[in-house]
């Protein structure tokens, strides 16, 4: 699906197709917004090469898993980000590429699939202000994917409260579960959101004639993105850096506990190795033994294994072992 929002010099918006972009050419002073919702087709490819789209960012914006990043070029800038096509509470997320090029006079958005962020500005926007500056509105896409990143961000800190509540009372297998799951999506979210730092950072610090720079009226939405951006990547490192904390945290006491209880039957070993080889000894049923007669010969096997258990006790303890 291909749609069009085209802002005239007079400030009359019109919707439409295809048409309004060949309009759009003779008409001097007018704004241009092109959304296309489709894969890149050999007609796609050839109507974005007329706007001057650099062939290597068409390649870019085809690919499903290229890494998000910014590109200027002599007459636009070309943004490729990560959106959400679904991001449920536990963040699992579904990923969305949306190519963005903005020229002085438009803004050409290209994604495969219905865009919530791109559906947003074009359903619920006044149309006039929307297209006023094509650079602000990039850049409010931006803004807007980022912001649905961080509301979901958001909820996560309470649950790894809970299961770090829920790891106390011992209900820890299930919880390992739930941790290590957060984790791993956390580490991919963390990677996105270093990549869209990256990306904000550089339109914030150096920026574009098509995106703006410097102190021009685009600076506070500019700073605004980069700040949100550096939100969400030093808060999903955090709550990764957490959610390994308590993951190593939990391995680390039941070792502990572990170890305890090999000490424990390791002492009993060591008192009753001892035993057990006096009872082996004088268990054995050989007629010449000396002691076998002996009127006190039991009471005095049974004293030295007392003594020997005795020494041996003792001697854990002084080690600190018990």
């Amino acid at each position: 699906m291909i749609r069009t929002i085209l802002l005239l010099a007079d400030g009359q918006c019109i919707e439409g197709n295809l048409e309004l972009v060949q309009q759009w050419r003779e008409t001097p002073d007018s704004k241009l917004w092109l959304d296309i919702e489709d894969e890149i087709t050999p007609q796609i490819r050839a109507l974005l090469e007329t706007f001057d789209c650099s062939s290597l960012a068409i390649v870019d914006c085809e690919r499903t898993r290229h890494p998000p990043k910014v590109e200027h070029f002599a007459t636009n800038s070309f943004i490729l980000y990560r959106g959400i096509t679904r991001l449920d509470d536990n963040l699992e997320l579904e990923a969305q590429q949306i190519g963005t090029w903005v020229g002085v006079n438009f803004v050409i958005t290209v994604h495969r699939g219905s865009s919530v962020s791109i559906n947003h500005f074009y359903t619920t926007e006044p149309d006039e202000k929307l297209l006023a500056a094509p650079n602000i509105l990039a850049l409010r896409l931006l803004h807007f994917a980022s912001g649905r990143y961080l509301e979901k961000l958001l909820n996560i800190e309470e649950k790894i409260n809970s299961l770090e509540d829920r790891l106390l009372l011992r209900q820890s297998e299930e919880v390992m579960k739930e941790l290590v799951t957060y984790r791993s999506r956390l580490r991919k979210l963390r990677r996105i959101f270093n990549y869209h730092h990256l990306l904000a950072e550089n339109i914030f610090s150096e920026g574009s004639p098509w995106l703006g720079q410097d102190d021009d009226e685009s600076l506070h939405i500019r700073r605004d993105l980069y700040d949100r951006c550096e939100r969400l990547l030093s808060m999903s490192t955090l709550y990764y850096e957490l959610c390994g904390d308590l993951v190593e945290g939990y391995i680390s006491f039941s070792s502990h506990q572990l170890n305890n209880t090999m000490k424990v039957l390791t002492i009993i070993t060591a008192v009753f190795v001892p035993l057990s080889f006096l009872a082996g000894l004088y268990g054995m049923n050989f007629d010449n033994m000396p002691e076998l007669h002996n009127e006190y010969a039991y009471f005095v096997v049974l004293t030295v294994m007392a003594v020997i258990a005795s020494s041996m006790i003792f001697m854990f303890k002084k080690i600190r072992w018990l």
